[in-house]
């Protein structure tokens, strides 16, 4: 079915360098859909911006080249959720994109999938020249042409997974670098060729002042997790690589950013990062409505540990895998300690544990080997772990964002889930926000919530973030609202993205020596006459 995709000049050529026959069925092991997929039609959706392109129902619906929709048939794909239906023709169109689409809805394939379809069409261009000419001075820099920032290592290391499913028997070479790693390994798998690299903040600058990374050709950038790498601290790292580097500027190369949660302040922070950009709003935050059944219980700090193990005895499901999250690093250790010393079969995960133990410990939650994973906030967002039929907050943290991405660790993508949260005098702060989400998504209000919610109200009236977004939406575009009809404002220049983007990549002629391929290819071609991508 593959043997198309290029000259078949040599079989090797078509394989990532990990892949070999086996690699596919590793890649494509999971399953990608649920139970209750089919509820997902029912989101509502909103796009705003000029001239948005039509949304498509299937994946035959938009042209992605043959690798990318055969990697779908691999993937079991067999119906865009939502944000892809809507994400794909946008990032297809050249145009930038803000995604605010609710946790576990697949946003990850929303910006792979179109991205590496682009590559393929497009090809190397000027990065491969630029790393040829490093190579002979001796100098290993590599170019890539798409970068993925993601706030943590496990995120990082998931969407380079998800790059791997979608460049399977390509000649795209996807890379990941993160910190908590062996840098020196990390480079060295840079050196072997590197064109779409996912990347934590810290290490890519790090690899960036060593020379080993040049972003003069990036012509895509993600941000996925927008809103917490720059509302929590990554905002000036982000900076550095994004605006005080060698990268093409905004509406020269192609910008999106994906996150569940877009308040208006990170909105106006992205701005920066955005042109003429099309706000895309996939229905509400943790609105994963009947898929996700919530359960709010009040359980003193002294009896939280007793209640912990009736839930875990009343499970039953040995197959099953249940989350349960705390607030502090000490808090998981000692809450680990005490469930093994009960005889559960647990692990944990926080910032302190070394990147190999975290690692390690995650592969066993995944494996079911220890079906219990105790968690800081660490593991809160965009982890896509499978079969996690339980999420219990042992601890409520203190906004309500953290609340949606955490419980939004089951449910994901139309599978049934269950969230148990323990709540106590503690966490009055969050009263009104729980009950709002709870009211939202249909889900039974304990009567003792409710009065603590109006109690709450009455003692401080108007609190900033408090207010949800109305119509089912996480965010919406705060340009829609803005005093003077600011929406007007980002049009007018629609053409410039296009042009820009697709501007001076030339192939340029010659030999294309052993970059991509074992044998190599000579030549003067245009840009229409040849795929260098194997299509």
């Amino acid at each position: 079915a593959y043997s198309n995709f290029g000259n078949n000049r040599g079989k090797s050529a078509f394989f990532n360098d990990r892949g070999n026959a086996n690699r596919g069925s590793e890649l494509f092991s999971a399953s990608n859909t649920g139970i209750n997929f089919e509820k997902y039609d029912d989101i509502p959706v909103e796009a705003t911006g000029q001239n948005c392109p039509h949304h498509i129902e299937n994946f035959q619906d938009v042209d992605m080249g043959e690798i990318v929709m055969g990697n779908i048939g691999l993937s079991r794909y067999t119906r865009p959720t939502p944000v892809q239906k809507y994400a794909i023709p946008i990032v297809k169109s050249k145009r930038d994109l803000m995604a605010c689409a609710q946790t576990g809805s697949g946003k990850t394939a929303a910006f792979l999938l179109p991205i590496l379809s682009q590559i393929y069409c497009e090809g190397p261009g000027e990065a491969l020249n630029a790393a040829k000419e490093n190579g002979k001075y001796g100098r290993r820099k590599q170019y890539p042409i798409s970068l993925v920032l993601a706030p943590t290592r496990e995120l990082a290391l998931q969407i380079y997974d998800e790059a791997r499913k979608f460049s399977y028997r390509s000649r795209v070479r996807p890379c990941v670098v993160y910190g908590g790693a062996d840098i020196g390994q990390q480079i060295r798998d840079l050196e072997r060729g590197c064109h779409l690299l996912v990347a934590t903040p810290g290490r890519l600058v790090d690899m960036i002042e060593r020379g080993k990374i040049g972003l003069d050709y990036c012509n895509y950038l993600v941000l996925d997790e927008a809103d917490r790498m720059l509302d929590m601290g990554f905002e000036p790292q982000i900076r550095r690589i994004v605006e005080q580097d060698t990268m093409p500027h905004k509406g020269i190369r192609q910008t999106m950013m994906f996150s569940a949660t877009f308040p208006k302040e990170i909105q106006i922070l992205a701005r920066d990062f955005l042109e003429e950009y099309i706000f895309l709003a996939v229905g509400r935050v943790g609105s994963t409505s009947e898929n996700i059944t919530q359960k709010v219980v009040w359980v003193e700090e002294s009896d939280k540990r007793s209640f912990l193990l009736d839930l875990l005895s009343a499970t039953g499901e040995t197959d099953s895998l249940t989350l349960v999250f705390v607030e502090t690093k000490k808090g998981a250790d000692a809450l680990e300690d005490f469930l093994y010393r009960e005889g559960y079969a647990c692990t944990s995960i926080h910032g302190d544990r070394s990147q190999r133990d975290r690692e390690e410990a995650l592969s066993q939650f995944r494996s079911g080997k220890c079906p219990i994973l105790v968690a800081t906030a660490v593991a809160a967002r965009g982890l896509d772990i499978s079969n996690v039929k339980h999420v219990i907050n042992f601890d409520l943290p203190s906004d309500i964002e953290e609340y949606v991405h955490r419980i939004g660790r089951t449910g994901r993508v139309g599978n049934l889930g269950l969230a148990t949260s323990f709540f106590n005098d503690k966490n009055g702060n969050i009263t009104k926000d729980l009950l709002d989400i709870l009211v939202e998504a249909k889900q039974e209000v304990p009567s003792w919530l409710e009065s603590l919610a109006y109690e709450h109200q009455h003692k401080s009236s108007n609190r900033g973030r408090s207010k949800r977004f109305s119509g089912g939406f996480g965010a919406r575009d705060y340009r829609q609202t803005a005093a003077g009809g600011n929406a007007g404002g980002f049009g007018g220049r629609g053409g410039r993205n296009q042009a820009g983007h697709g501007g001076n990549r030339g192939f340029g002629g010659g030999g294309f020596g052993n970059f991509y391929t074992s044998d190599g290819y000579g030549g003067n071609y245009s840009h229409s006459q040849v795929d260098w991508w194997g299509n």
